[in-house]
């Protein structure tokens, strides 16, 4: 887990920021906010808002005062205690792609199936840089619906050993989610006492919580699994054109998510999250990877730090549809940001491809290789006499050179980031060795480290009951 000691990027003045704060306080208290649960809007009925059908219309002071019970920071556990992580402070977790119906195979296109959810379940549990493979890497299209949820929370749990995210498509899918960790954990105790998954909870902007997503937000909230309280935002289309209007209805839908959540269970781990770009005004199609995304980022950082939650954002967005020039320089475009802003949790940190509707074998490696640069660029220079290196000068003398040097040969091994995927040979070693493209090397590598891909140990008595479990649970289920 990265530790990113260096300073936030923050370009919100207090004059600005106060806007903001009234912005989004006149909007949950004049427009409001729907809740479709009837269980939500008794809990804020009982809590002394205003109830119109839907329609909650709230106090600011009181959404603030629940704000307050959320933890700034919180640790989350996965079945390998190597590969527990911290959310909030200046810990960033990074998760894989989520949520894609296709997959793409270097010139391949085609729609995913549970084979490529395991083969890139492997992926994020072979690439270090990965805290987690997140949850629905992509969308198996060849498992029966009614069980798919299970099935994957399975792989999740059997091809790594890192913490994973829940199923949030209904509540019983979350209660079957927390069963099987449940399971994995030992008791409802251990999972209650350190959360071990995180789960995504998106609003169905702009100013609506659906029933759905709800239904599995009180399931984790009261198991005190964390969730992240997700606006999907995209300028234009779910939000208003300008970069304050939206930040003001991030603030407005994800503050009242997290309400949810500490009257469901107060003290409840969550996270501030933010899903926001723009459409192409000309297309209407969505866009990532851009100037407004990035600026959007950096604000919601100081907001988040300003509430006192850890917050979710970023990734390696793109709207490329197939791993070029595109794809990379609008995945730096996000990922620079995610940094500077020193994002908590970062979804969509390797695999995310053609504006999220692709999950793609060679985008994964090559999203790996940014965040291994971008690591380094984020660790905090060493600087005193030893890095001066005086001694190597003498030795090099006027006009020579540091190759052969004392000090480059006991520190060339570390001394500079060493790329697992760019290529730096001269042109005639690049042709002879077959000219290959930045994509055609990120698949050699994909494959070969599935090829090489070793499942890690789990316990033969847990293993038995999840799958008696999978087994019993997807017989009712199917019936």
């Amino acid at each position: 887990m990265f530790q990113n000691k260096m300073p936030r990027y923050e370009i919100l003045s207090q004059d600005a920021m106060a806007v903001l704060d009234k912005g989004w306080r006149r909007l949950v208290s004049e427009m409001g906010v729907e809740f479709m649960s009837d269980r939500a809007l008794e809990l804020f009925r009982a809590a002394g808002q205003k109830v119109e059908g839907n329609l909650v219309k709230f106090d600011p002071e009181f959404i603030l005062e629940q704000v307050k019970k959320a933890p700034s920071e919180f640790d989350v556990q996965a079945r390998n205690p190597e590969n527990n992580v911290h959310i909030g402070g200046d810990s960033m977790v990074f998760a894989a792609n989520y949520g894609s119906p296709f997959v793409r195979d270097l010139g391949t296109r085609r729609t995913a199936t549970f084979d490529d959810f395991q083969s890139l379940v492997k992926l994020a549990q072979s690439f270090k840089l990965m805290d987690s493979a997140g949850h629905t890497i992509c969308e198996p299209d060849d498992t029966h619906l009614d069980t798919r949820h299970i099935e994957m929370t399975y792989a999740l749990q059997t091809l790594t050993d890192k913490f994973y995210m829940g199923n949030v498509i209904s509540g019983p899918n979350a209660r079957d989610v927390i069963k099987m960790t449940e399971i994995l954990f030992g008791s409802r105790e251990s999972i209650e006492k350190t959360p071990a998954t995180v789960s995504l909870i998106n609003c169905n902007s702009p100013l609506r919580w659906d029933d759905r997503m709800l239904d599995a937000q009180f399931e984790y909230s009261a198991a005190n699994q964390a969730v992240i309280l997700t606006p999907f935002i995209m300028m234009g289309a779910m939000s208003p054109v300008t970069i304050p209007a939206a930040l003001v209805q991030q603030i407005a839908e994800a503050l009242t998510g997290i309400a949810l959540s500490q009257l469901i269970r107060p003290g409840s781990p969550v996270i501030f999250g933010s899903f926001m770009s723009n459409v192409d005004m000309q297309s209407g199609s969505p866009q990532f990877g851009t100037p407004e995304s990035a600026m959007g980022q950096l604000c919601t950082g100081q907001i988040a730090r300003h509430f006192g939650l850890p917050f979710r954002s970023g990734g390696g967005l793109n709207a490329s549809q197939t791993v070029d020039a595109q794809a990379g320089y609008e995945s730096l475009m996000t990922m620079s940001a995610t940094f500077l802003s020193g994002t908590n949790y970062v979804l969509h940190s390797a695999g995310w491809l053609e504006g999220g509707l692709v999950a793609s074998y060679e985008k994964f490696v090559m999203d790996n290789e940014i965040l291994g640069q971008l690591q380094a660029e984020f660790t905090p220079i060493q600087i005193d006499e030893a890095s001066l290196a005086y001694d190597s000068h003498v030795e090099a003398g006027h006009g020579g050179h540091f190759l052969g040097t004392m000090h480059t040969l006991e520190n060339f091994r570390t001394a500079f980031y060493r790329p697992f995927l760019s290529s730096s040979d001269n042109f005639d070693r690049w042709t002879r060795n077959g000219s290959k493209t930045t994509d055609v090397r990120a698949s050699e590598i994909a494959h070969k480290m599935l090829e090489e891909y070793e499942p890690p140990a789990i316990d033969t008595a847990i293993k038995e009951e999840l799958e008696e479990f999978v087994t019993k649970r997807s017989k009712e289920l199917t019936a």
